[in-house]
């Protein structure tokens, strides 16, 4: 996949794409039938699926005094978009020089002058141009006029009725419901970072951990989780069945939040690699034991309830 950070250095063969518009932070059910619409009209108009973005998320921007809340960052957005067959991403530097333009410009300068669209495909809340008073009728409305095709997609719901959404998923994380998210998500909803140094502590314990930073991503409820960590190679991800804490570590008065992963039968050396974390099931919420001893017997219990967490799984 192409990744472009500005519209106007778009070089001429990546222009007359098919694009679908959104933030799309998640990339969940909801977001991938607007991809997947991209890609069909994509197919008949022998054009490639683009994705056009915004980096940093606009809340961020108006609201930057708010919690750490992103569930795709702009790399993690990427893996995803890949993995469904996007060919182009242009993520649009955000700020509030660009949030001061009209919608109309969005739609002529932005999109038809430096793009060139073949088609657009959005979703049926997606909300443009200062004061966001853009909307799905005036990229209609300017589609035909500067002549691209307009394609807006209906909500997409659950089979219980909700629609998919990045604020249920938020919610269902920070209530420590990873399985409710994945099914929001369509996968295991991922934490992914360089391998930092820690403590060294959980070797010594006899359970060694890669330390991943959590960088701006939500912060889901603390505690011991079944995860799956893929290592990145360079001809792809390898993945491991792990055990993760997600906390402040008390029993060794911790004071901040970390993310460790021990990944199971597994020996070697994981500094400074990238680390995939997915979430799969919460196991128990963090708790303070009376000392390392007791710490130890508890996550030799939590390992073997990963261990048959993982075995459901690759069963399933």
């Amino acid at each position: 996949m192409r990744l472009f950070r500005h519209f106007d250095s778009v070089p001429p063969d990546a222009r007359g794409a098919v694009l679908a518009l959104g933030n799309f932070d998640g990339v969940h059910r909801g977001h991938q039938a607007v991809i997947a619409e991209a890609g069909r009209i994509a197919e008949r108009l022998g054009a490639a699926t683009g994705v056009v973005t915004f980096e940093p998320h606009p809340r961020s921007v108006f609201r930057p005094d708010d919690p750490p809340f992103r569930l795709t960052p702009l790399r993690a957005k990427a893996h995803q978009l890949e993995a469904l067959g996007v060919q182009l991403m242009v993520s649009l530097h955000f700020d509030r020089a660009f949030a001061a333009r009209t919608a109309e410009n969005f739609v002529s300068e932005v999109l038809h002058q430096s793009l060139a669209p073949r088609h657009i495909v959005s979703g049926y809340d997606f909300v443009f141009g200062q004061g966001r008073k853009g909307d799905a009728a005036l990229l209609e409305k300017m589609g035909a006029k500067l002549g691209f095709g307009v394609t807006i997609v209906a909500p997409v719901a659950a089979g219980s009725g909700a629609v998919f959404s990045s604020t249920s998923i938020r919610e269902h994380l920070q209530a420590g419901e990873p399985r409710q998210a994945a099914e929001l998500l369509g996968r295991f909803w991922e934490i992914e970072g360089r391998v930092e140094h820690g403590d060294a502590r959980g070797r010594t314990i006899g359970f060694p951990t890669a330390n991943v930073g959590l960088s701006d991503y939500l912060r889901p409820a603390p505690g011991v989780y079944a995860v799956r960590a893929g290592i990145e190679r360079p001809d792809g991800v390898v993945w491991h069945g792990a055990i993760a804490n997600l906390g402040m570590r008390p029993t060794v008065n911790g004071t901040d939040l970390r993310l460790e992963a021990h990944l199971l039968d597994f020996a070697g050396d994981l500094y400074g690699q990238h680390l995939r974390v997915a979430f799969v099931d919460r196991i128990r919420p963090e708790q303070k034991f009376a000392g390392l001893d007791a710490l130890k017997v508890q996550i030799a219990r939590d390992v073997e309830t990963a261990r048959a967490i993982h075995k459901i799984e690759n069963e399933s």
